[in-house]
C-alpha cells in the first residue's frame, strides 16, 4: 500500500501517514503526462487544487482506490471517471470552514468601510477622510447563496453583528435557519433586496454565471457582492461592466474562472477588491485539511471506513 502526495500541503499529512505506517511519495508540480505515468503505482493520492485529475489521467487506473482532496472543492477531479473506475473521492469540508468564513467577513468590512481604498490613499499622503464615508453592517440585509457549513458560519458571525440574514437555499432546514433568525426567500428576492450578497454555493450548470449583467442590474445600486466560493459563479466581464458603470457599489472576488488569475476581464474594475484565492490560506486551515485528508484516506485504505465521500462506489 502506498500513497502519492501530488500537491504542496502541510507536513502534518506526513505525520499521520507515518503514524499509520503507510509509505508515501511526495511528487509535486507534475505535468499531466508525468502524473499519468505513475499514478496507478499508488493506492491513494492526496491533492489540493493544483493537481487536475481528469478522465484521461484516472480513466485507465486499475490500482488507484481513493482520491483525497485537502479542501472542499472537487472541480479539479472528474467525478464521473473516478466513479466509473471505482475510485472513491473524498474532500475535507470542515478543515477550512473558519478561514473562509473569516475572509468573507473581512472582505465585507473592507468593502463597506472602503478600507482597501483608504489604505493606499493614505500611504500617498492624500488624507482623503471625507472621500471614504462608509456604511455600517448592523441593520443591513445579508443574502447568503449556499447555506452549507461555510454559509452558515458567515450567517452566524453576521447575525452577531446585527445583520438580517436571508438565503435562497432550498435545502436549508428550519432548525439551521432558526439558529441565526434567517429567512428563506427566492433567488430573485435575495438578489434584489440584499445589501450584501455572499456566495457559498457549488458551481454547476444551474449556478454557472448566475451573476451576469442581467442579474447584477436587479441588485441595489448600493449593494456589494462577495465571492469566496467558486470561480464561474460570476461572469467576470459583466461584473467589471457593472462596477465601472455603478450598477452595483462594490465587489470582492477571491476565486476565478481560470487560476492562477494572471489575466482577467475583471482587472482594474472600479471598487473591486481582488485576492488570490486566500479562502483556505490560514495556518490553522492548512494544518486542519492536511490532517483530515490523511486520516480519512488512511482509515479507508486500512479499515474500509468512508468519511466525507463525494461519490459512491458500488
Amino acid at each position: 500500500m502506498k500513497i502519492l502526495i501530488s500537491d504542496k500541503m502541510s507536513n502534518k499529512v506526513e505525520d499521520v501517514l507515518k503514524t499509520n505506517n503507510i509509505p508515501f511519495d511526495i511528487k509535486t508540480d507534475l505535468s499531466p503526462e508525468q502524473l499519468t505515468e505513475i499514478i496507478d503505482d499508488y493506492d491513494g493520492i492526496l491533492i489540493r487544487s493544483a493537481t487536475k485529475l481528469k478522465a484521461e489521467i484516472i480513466g485507465h487506473c486499475k490500482n488507484l482506490k481513493v482520491i483525497g482532496r485537502a479542501g472542499v472543492g472537487v472541480d479539479n477531479v472528474d467525478i464521473e471517471a473516478a466513479t466509473k473506475n471505482k475510485i472513491l473521492v473524498m474532500n475535507t469540508p470542515l478543515g477550512n470552514l473558519e478561514a473562509t468564513a473569516e475572509l468573507t467577513v473581512g472582505l465585507m468590512f473592507s468593502l463597506m468601510r472602503h478600507i482597501h481604498l483608504a489604505s493606499p490613499s493614505t500611504h500617498e499622503g492624500k488624507w482623503e477622510k471625507s472621500k471614504f464615508l462608509g456604511t455600517e453592517l448592523k441593520g443591513k440585509t445579508l443574502g447568503v447563496i449556499g447555506y452549507g457549513n461555510i454559509g452558515q458560519r458567515v450567517a452566524e458571525i453576521c447575525s452577531v453583528i446585527g445583520m438580517k440574514i436571508i438565503t435562497n437555499s432550498s435545502s436549508a432546514t428550519d432548525e439551521s435557519l432558526s439558529k441565526f433568525n434567517a429567512t428563506k426567500v427566492s433567488t430573485e428576492e435575495l438578489i434584489s433586496t440584499s445589501d450584501v450578497i455572499s456566495l457559498h454555493t457549488k458551481l454547476n450548470d444551474q449556478t454557472k454565471n448566475m451573476f451576469n449583467l442581467s442579474s447584477l442590474k436587479t441588485m441595489k445600486s448600493s449593494a456589494v457582492l462577495i465571492n469566496c466560493a467558486r470561480g464561474g459563479l460570476i461572469n467576470e466581464a459583466d461584473l467589471k461592466e457593472a462596477l465601472d458603470n455603478s450598477i452595483i457599489a462594490a465587489a470582492a472576488v477571491d476565486v476565478y474562472e481560470t487560476e492562477p488569475a494572471v489575466d482577467s476581464a475583471m482587472f482594474n474594475a472600479k471598487n473591486l477588491l481582488l485576492t488570490p484565492h486566500l479562502g483556505a490560506s490560514s495556518k490553522e486551515a492548512q494544518s486542519n485539511v492536511a490532517i483530515d485528508v490523511a486520516k480519512q484516506v488512511t482509515d479507508y485504505l486500512l479499515n474500509g471506513n468512508i468519511i466525507n465521500n463525494i461519490n459512491i462506489i458500488e
